[in-house]
């Protein structure tokens, strides 16, 4: 994956942090959503960044949300899906 990937990736997810008034610093294993620090709405709003920015198809039925829960689990899965 580029350096733009990754840093684009970051700062959608520290934007959705912020967005909540979450100001802290996020390492890449910070857990997102175990932690409470994003809730399914953020989950949704994540999906549809991925789909938007890097055209990843994530309806499928058997995609589990969880993947997606710190930054480099965020990055293997785009960098699985883009090939």
């Amino acid at each position: 994956m580029t350096v733009d990937k990754i840093a684009s990736i970051r700062a959608r997810v520290q934007g959705l942090l912020e967005e909540r008034g979450d100001r802290q610093p996020l390492l890449d294993t910070d857990s997102l959503f175990f932690s409470g620090r994003l809730d399914s709405l953020a989950a949704t709003h994540l999906m549809m960044l991925l789909e938007e920015t890097f055209g990843i198809d994530l309806a499928a039925a058997d995609f589990d949300v969880t993947r997606l829960d710190s930054l480099a689990e965020i990055e293997a899965f785009v960098s699985e899906t883009q090939g």
